[in-house]
């Protein structure tokens, strides 16, 4: 599970877990990316290129050989986008939440708007919270509010911006760019007014994906999965389903 900038953990065990409590066998892996959450922050990191190789050597050595699915969130969407170039053949599944792109283009990008918004409490939040989340949420209610109090607001503070704001931006390979197609059973998920990364980007890499599911909600930003939670999980649990069935075939036939 790989969350997105600067966030930690929690905001892909608020997403997940949920949709876990419904499901068995299946071992979950939630990551601190460097410079974030628990993390450490290590100098000699200064490139994208270098979190990636971080986060595979981190495969190789917990995960080893066995086969495993990636959900990657925002910046964590487009990590996994380099972690296919590496382990495809070794993965049945990847699911792309709101994710990043190598490029954006910023003018397709949707205004913020807010489609549904109730008096909210924002005791004990900064002015820099409140701006964050009146900016970026397009369901604004006060569940939701709690929802980043417990998964979001905790990344963003425990973050090393000064180490983050040093990366270089880019990798060496075209991330975006598969060798191949990859055959596993793959879910975008886009929200229709997500003013950080939009949903139109993602879109030019689907050909890649031959078994991609590709859903854009309305109602829904860059907090999808709290903004739409009933087809979140309706379209997640689909696609545990279809990796289930994926999985199951490749046990089953012979090297």
């Amino acid at each position: 599970m790989l969350h997105g900038w600067p966030l930690d953990h929690l905001s892909m065990i608020g997403a997940m877990e949920p949709i876990f409590a419904h499901r068995d066998n299946w071992k979950r892996i939630y990551v601190d990316l460097p410079g974030m959450g628990k993390s450490e922050s290590p100098d000699w990191v200064r490139t994208q290129d270098q979190i990636l190789g971080v986060l595979t050597e981190f495969i190789l050595n917990v995960i080893s050989d066995e086969r495993f699915c990636v959900v990657g969130l925002s910046y964590g969407g487009l990590l996994a986008q380099g972690l296919i170039h590496r382990f495809a053949p070794q993965m049945d599944g990847v699911m792309f939440l709101v994710p990043s792109m190598a490029s954006i283009d910023e003018s397709m990008l949707p205004r913020n708007v807010a489609m549904h918004k109730e008096p909210l409490d924002f005791s004990g939040l900064t002015d820099e919270m409140v701006r964050a989340f009146e900016g970026m949420a397009v369901v604004q209610m006060q569940a939701h509010l709690e929802a980043w109090k417990k998964y979001i607001f905790p990344g963003t503070s425990a973050a090393n911006h000064a180490f983050l704001d040093r990366l270089q931006a880019g990798f060496p390979l075209d991330v975006e760019q598969l060798p191949q197609p990859f055959v596993a059973p793959t879910l975008f998920l886009l929200g229709r007014q997500d003013v950080s990364v939009g949903y139109r980007d993602a879109w030019r890499i689907i050909e890649s994906y031959p078994h991609a599911s590709y859903v854009i909600l309305d109602r829904a930003g860059h907090c999808l999965q709290m903004e739409q939670p009933r087809l979140y999980d309706a379209l997640v649990h689909e696609w545990l389903d279809r990796v289930e069935e994926f999985a199951v075939k490749n046990v089953n036939t012979p090297s």
